[in-house]
């Protein structure tokens, strides 16, 4: 949780996201980046085709959804299903 004049550092190449839980208090941050192409990152590729793999029920909990939406979700990976 950051507060009014906190700074945060997200470490290059982290997935990362933001979310104000305070509907009614708008947010404004701040971001620099240190390139002018700092490149892109695939999330779903990031995520759920990860190597090493990040498990199962940390995925579960973090996206809210039941074991078998992140083992569907893994499983569609073509170079998972295809070694």
């Amino acid at each position: 949780m950051l507060n009014k004049g906190d700074v945060f550092v997200f470490p290059q190449s982290l997935i990362h996201f933001q979310f104000n839980p305070s509907y009614d208090k708008p947010a404004v941050a701040i971001a620099a980046l240190n390139s002018q192409n700092p490149g892109a990152i695939t999330i779903a590729n990031a995520v759920f085709g990860s190597h090493p793999p990040i498990a199962d029920d940390v995925l579960a909990k973090a996206f809210q959804v039941d074991k078998k939406v992140v083992d569907w979700l893994q499983a569609q990976f073509w170079e998972n299903n295809h070694n």
